[in-house]
């Protein structure tokens, strides 16, 4: 059923209807060189094929100087006027593919940005961006790659409308051998394309890992583990083995079409045959000189190559669309998660989880399991429990990273999908704790590029405890973190990069502040510290405090104890105390000596 649904329909025409538009809006002048070297392609044979036998049967004949050098002139300013434009077209149509290779590799990492974030945990999702990466890259060759199959299809058919009619004049029984042999390697070169998109579909899995591993083996993140634990070899070893697999593919796909690239071979030797005797032939018996002869073997070479070309072009654009009908699909990868168009209020916000449960796709555990809560404007709430508690995919429910399997969640007594997904992810500033900061400056990671003076920079800088760090620094908050792009730039500590993280998230200005365990790698106390400074800063603000310690906990209007995906306990800190052998009461006592 599958394949019959491909063939009726093909990916040719959409993947035009995608692409050319685009590529006509923003790279015009590419279209122009294309037409022009159609010509210029198309003229280029026909100079040999024409001046030729006039210089043998001039050699042959009268000898007459004066044209011999003519007719030599013609061919050689002629092919080298046409071989400096193509040259010239060509270098052009490359720099104009180079800009549009980097146009739709942006569209696509704008895409990947923007996708629901569910799609950045499912394998589904992530095998399509790598097809649709190395899809729109090297195997398609990209808008360029497909365009000069169709440009070749013009000139090749021009340069054969040419040569049928010298052919048809001189050996039309020429004419029919070569076509018969060229039908045959159309078969074949159908079959080598089925083969080559079906080690396609298999390489595309098999090089997301395999380019995780290159990446991964050069990233200096990553020096510190493979060195003191001589991760070394087991990288290199896994390398190795997808390498392995990658070669096997390769070796696989060339074995299938081996026999077909000697039945090639083979039509190419009957074609040479064939038309080196039947000219032979009429040369002989006097039905055409020796300049004709050198002139229907030109055209027969000419004829050859223009309609296998021909051939090989359509079928190659056939094969070039459905790789890059991977990129499509991807752009147009459906939506995890639904977005409504109600627009979100500036009155203080209400959030409940009402029967929330939670299995994240392609598992069967639940996450979170009737979960209801309710968090009104300006709240403190400390979340907390062990690892694996279901306190993150909590927070991830909530700023909508996901939907819930199973009941709602409600702002202002409304179903949050029926908000604008965007005003409703204004809503948050989370600081999750896995948070990343950018090899960009102080000032970019903080804001985002998004207008800010000098005054509210520094007042936000000095408010998390940044001020002395970064008066420190010669650029100030023009200074680079990191050494990705600059070898002047700042390692800032683990400390120094929260405190980053949490002015980007003041910075927003959203109603609702979110602390997602980013001090886990801290000790309870400098933990603590950072809660205590940061709850001071958002004041009236709502706030949700993530932790599996109980930082935030004596601060916060209420406490949310989460164990095996619920809510097993809730209440202030006082009540959860006095519940006798209650799980925060036996969490607290066991912190206690950092608390007290």
């Amino acid at each position: 059923m599958k394949k019959s649904k491909e063939k009726k329909n093909p990916v040719v025409r959409p993947v035009l209807k995608y692409f050319l538009p685009i590529a006509w809006k923003n790279f015009r002048g590419y279209f122009f060189c294309g037409i022009f070297k159609v010509i210029t392609s198309a003229v280029t044979p026909f100079i040999n094929i024409l001046m030729l036998p006039l210089i043998i049967d001039e050699l042959l004949g009268e000898r007459n100087v004066e044209e011999l050098v003519i007719f030599a002139a013609v061919i050689v300013l002629g092919n080298s006027l046409l071989n400096m434009l193509n040259s010239i077209l060509s270098m052009t149509m490359q720099k104009y593919d180079e800009r549009m290779q980097n146009f739709f590799s942006e569209e696509m990492s704008r895409r990947v940005m923007e996708m629901d974030f569910q799609h950045t945990e499912d394998k589904n999702a992530l095998d399509q961006i790598e097809k649709a990466r190395t899809g729109m890259g090297w195997y398609s060759g990209g808008v360029h790659g497909i365009c000069t199959q169709f440009f070749d299809i013009i000139s090749n058919t021009i340069t054969l409308a040419g040569v049928i009619v010298l052919m048809a004049i001189y050996a039309p029984i020429l004419f029919a051998l070569i076509l018969v042999i060229l039908v045959v390697n159309t078969i074949v070169r159908a079959k080598n394309s089925r083969i080559e998109i079906e080690s396609y579909e298999k390489l595309s899995k098999i090089n997301r890992i395999f380019f995780y591993l290159g990446w991964e083996l050069s990233n200096f993140k990553y020096g510190k583990d493979i060195r003191l634990y001589g991760a070394d070899e087991m990288m290199a070893q896994k390398w190795e083995a997808y390498t392995d697999d990658s070669i096997g593919i390769w070796k696989s796909s060339a074995d299938k079409t081996l026999p077909f690239d000697f039945i090639y071979v083979v039509t190419g030797l009957v074609r040479n045959i064939g038309a080196y005797l039947y000219l032979g032939i009429l040369a002989i018996t006097g039905s055409i000189t020796i300049g004709i002869f050198s002139q229907m073997l030109s055209a027969s070479t000419a004829f050859n190559d223009s309609l296998n070309n021909l051939m090989g072009s359509v079928q190659e654009i056939s094969k070039r669309c459905s790789y890059a009908y991977e990129y499509i699909k991807f752009m147009e990868y459906p939506a995890a998660i639904e977005k409504g168009d109600k627009q979100v209020s500036e009155k203080p916000h209400t959030i409940e989880f009402r029967n929330v449960s939670f299995t994240y796709p392609n598992t069967d555990v639940k996450a979170l399991d009737n979960v209801s809560i309710t968090l009104k404007q300006g709240e403190h709430l400390s979340v907390v429990g062990l690892n694996g508690a279901g306190k993150t995919t909590f927070v991830k429910l909530l700023c909508r990273l996901y939907d819930p399997t199973d009941g709602e969640i409600l702002l202002d007594g409304i179903n949050i999908k029926e908000y604008d997904y965007n005003e409703y992810m204004s809503l948050f500033s989370p600081v999750f704790q896995d948070f990343r900061l950018f090899s960009f400056s102080v000032a970019d990671n903080i804001t985002l590029e998004n207008e800010c003076d000098s005054s509210e920079l520094n007042a936000l800088i000095e408010q998390v405890g940044l001020a002395d760090k970064i008066s420190s620094l010669e650029n100030g908050t023009d200074t680079m973190l990191f050494k990705a792009f600059d070898e002047t730039g700042v390692e800032p500590s683990g400390g120094e990069q929260q405190k980053i993280a949490i002015a980007r998230a003041l910075f927003k200005r959203s109603p609702v502040v979110i602390l997602d365990e980013p001090t886990a790698a801290l000790d309870p106390v400098a933990e603590y510290d950072i809660y205590r400074q940061f709850d001071d800063l958002v004041g009236e603000k709502t706030a949700i405090y993530i932790s599996h310690r109980l930082s935030s906990c004596q601060f916060c209007h209420k406490i949310a104890v989460f164990a095996e995906g619920c809510i097993k306990e809730y209440g202030t800190h006082d009540q959860l105390c006095n519940i006798a052998n209650g799980i925060y009461a036996k969490m607290f006592e066991a912190q206690a000596q950092y608390y007290r």
